[in-house]
């Protein structure tokens, strides 16, 4: 009987796994109702360009706080390799150096990859170059997150910034695997490493992958851009690592182990920007009908899906940029994150006045939140995987 009960099972999920194999090769994408005439967004849109858009001294802090952290990049590097002789300044020039490239990512390259912090486009399209420098591959960042993430955001098998590894469960009709039911645990531990695998892993899986491998899916990545992955990867090892080894009077695995450091600390500080926008306790994850078309406009599902975190906080909007105000930036992606604290209230307000979902959490309780998230979708079993009805 159990083993007939298993063959039943097996069979099932085979047919399940076949229909879904399906079903990604015949993707429907996404579209949205179109506004009506009392779209909130309409209105909202008008008053932030009257009230807010039109004041460019605020743009100009954008630029300042670029080119001041660009500073704090170099000014960091530039420690190592001077007192890094030193050891305690070695690591703690290297943890300082991992906080920058954050920042410097989260705030000036996030902004910039939106058309964001300089007026002309091929300027913010150069200043992309700073993820290369740290060893990644800006066109396909700029690919998955402009044209992926924000136009569906939360939708399975379009939201790339979402769905990255099969070691963790968010979206609730993913693969359910044994070990997911330890996810808010191992996580707790991984995330530590978030730069490290985007360094080594999650590159490589985007350009040479097949799996779930949505950018494929809708163009064809340009023969240079393989070229430019190796080449910023070689480049970044070599300064960060091959460099100091050089000049410092270091045992290598000193150096090492402060590179490593540099990403622990970096990490740290990047996941929290990362988990707490989009991915806690109460999130939805909604699914386009057989049709792709979906009941709200492109507007309502931003608001719905889109979480602010410390949005009051100066220390955390210095920080964390447009991810602390980040129902802002979904509606206002294009529009630099200084302006994002004088948007928010406004955005507030017509929350209240057309009954739409506005939330913003402490970090502190974003970060827990995600993690009661983890839990949840780790404890929901596939049924077929155990030959169970």
């Amino acid at each position: 009987m159990t083993a007939r009960r298993r063959f039943v099972g097996d069979y099932l999920y085979f047919c399940w796994l076949m229909e879904k194999r399906l079903h990604m090769d015949t993707l429907v994408k996404p579209t949205y109702r179109k506004p009506g005439p009392d779209d909130f967004f309409k209105k909202l849109q008008k008053e932030v360009q009257e009230k807010v858009l039109g004041d460019k001294r605020i743009q100009r802090r954008n630029v300042l706080k670029t080119y001041f952290l660009m500073f704090l990049y170099a000014g960091f590097y530039a420690c190592i390799l001077l007192f890094g002789d030193y050891t305690p300044l070695l690591f703690l020039s290297y943890i300082f150096l991992g906080f920058s490239m954050i920042m410097l990512f989260i705030n000036a390259f996030h902004d910039a990859a939106h058309g964001a912090v300089f007026k002309k486009r091929k300027h913010n399209r150069l200043f992309m170059y700073v993820l290369e420098l740290f060893g990644s591959n800006s066109w396909l960042w700029g690919k998955r997150h402009n044209v992926l993430h924000h136009p569906y955001p939360n939708i399975q098998h379009w939201d790339t910034d979402i769905k990255q590894s099969d070691l963790v469960r968010i979206f609730p009709d993913s693969d359910y695997l044994n070990q997911h039911r330890y996810q808010h645990i191992y996580m707790f531990l991984l995330y530590p490493l978030y730069t490290l695998n985007w360094l080594f892993i999650r590159d490589f899986k985007d350009f040479f992958g097949t799996k779930d491998n949505y950018i494929k899916r809708i163009m064809k990545i340009p023969r240079i851009e393989y070229y430019k992955l190796f080449a910023a990867k070689i480049v970044n090892v070599l300064y960060l690592v091959g460099i100091p080894i050089l000049v410092l009077d270091q045992p290598w695995y000193m150096v090492v182990l402060g590179w490593l450091c540099m990403h622990i600390f970096g990490s740290m500080l990047g996941v929290i920007a990362l988990i707490s926008t989009h991915v806690d306790e109460t999130a939805i994850f909604p699914m386009p009908p057989a049709d792709g078309k979906m009941d709200v406009t492109w507007a309502e599902h931003q608001m719905m899906v889109t979480k602010d975190f410390s949005a009051n906080s100066p220390l955390a909007n210095f920080l964390f940029g447009g991810f602390t105000h980040h129902v802002a930036h979904h509606l206002f992606p294009h529009v630099a994150h200084t302006y994002y604290p004088y948007i928010t209230p406004i955005i507030k307000r017509y929350a209240k006045e057309y009954n739409l979902p506005y939330t913003c959490y402490p970090a502190i309780k974003a970060v827990r939140s995600h993690f009661v998230l983890l839990k949840k979708q780790g404890a929901r079993e596939n049924l077929l995987q155990h030959g169970e009805l």
